[in-house]
């Protein structure tokens, strides 16, 4: 039977080798022995008709598929729905964004979001999305595959290649690029926040994430750059200055956490599945790890079946 290796162990790997182990493949799993890669600095946030605004409809429909298998496999998913929000004097990005996607209903935020008081007049709620913690669920599947006997380590692989390196790959697929994405991790006691919140500007959108603990992912920036430089002053003041609209009490919330790094995206922002010298290469997740991650994995599990069953 083969043996499947699979490189990297990101929300991509992970997704890959639950869904492979699920169906009785035999795995490993390949860390990367360099530093946390693009999952640990990701929002977590399972919206697939918010990302309708620019992205393409295949993320819109596929994304729908996430929500429910992040829910059967982890504990950290909280859905509650999307709250997309703008300033009064940007109202008209909120009317730009309604007409870019669906599924939402004109709500007073104040209603759903107490400590929001009457800042915002009006904002759009997407009821089926979700959110989750990154860091917790990547944990909770990476110990349930430990627990199941599957072997994690940093030497040569044993079997069949499956690349899910992201951006670590990008030598051996030419039409990879780096998108650089940088965030904060803010803690405050005097906010209370219960989904995750969209701020639409022309020139400096936000998200805010709730998390344990007080905690709120703020995130985050995206630059056509393959640097891997800490986080920039400009952009720590832009992300502050945008939970501070949100509110006033971020600006005296602490500081826990900055963090910047290098999301894998092709031309299209799709992410895509490749077979290159007999390899295959899942990548290209944007910004959409893990909402796309589950069924990026569910369709190599179907192109593994066909290589198998070719002989090839």
């Amino acid at each position: 039977m083969t043996i499947w290796s699979i490189l990297g162990s990101g929300v991509t790997g992970l997704c890959v080798a639950t869904t492979l182990y699920e169906q009785g493949e035999l795995i490993e799993v390949i860390e990367s022995p360099h530093a946390q890669g693009a999952s640990h600095l990701a929002g977590g946030m399972l919206s697939p008709f918010c990302e309708g605004e620019n992205a393409p409809q295949i993320v819109v429909e596929q994304g729908q598929f996430a929500a429910n298998w992040w829910k059967r496999h982890v504990s950290c998913v909280i859905q509650n729905g999307s709250l997309v929000l703008a300033p009064a004097r940007d109202s008209a990005e909120l009317l730009r964004f309604a007409r870019m996607t669906q599924c939402y209903e004109w709500v007073s935020p104040g209603m759903l979001e107490p400590d929001l008081g009457d800042r915002f007049a009006k904002g759009l709620f997407y009821p089926s999305e979700a959110h989750l913690d990154p860091r917790q669920a990547l944990g909770e599947l990476k110990q349930k595959l430990i627990n199941a006997g599957v072997d994690f380590h940093t030497n040569r692989p044993n079997g069949r290649i499956i690349d899910c390196r992201g951006i670590q790959a990008s030598a051996e697929l030419s039409d990879l690029r780096s998108i650089r994405g940088e965030m904060i991790i803010l803690q405050s006691e005097e906010i209370s926040l219960s989904r995750s919140i969209r701020l639409l500007h022309p020139r400096f959108p936000c998200y805010i994430v709730p998390r344990d603990n007080n905690r709120f992912m703020v995130g985050a920036t995206m630059v056509e750059s393959s640097k891997a430089d800490p986080i920039c002053a400009r952009a720590i003041m832009e992300l502050l200055s945008s939970a501070y609209s949100v509110h006033p009490s971020f600006a005296e919330a602490s500081v826990v956490e900055v963090g910047a790094g290098l999301r894998p995206a092709f031309f299209d922002n799709v992410p895509a599945i490749h077979f290159k010298d007999g390899k295959f290469f899942v990548n290209g997740m944007y910004r959409h790890g893990f909402l796309l991650a589950p069924i990026l994995a569910e369709k190599l599990l179907g192109q593994l079946t066909q290589t198998q069953e070719s002989g090839k």
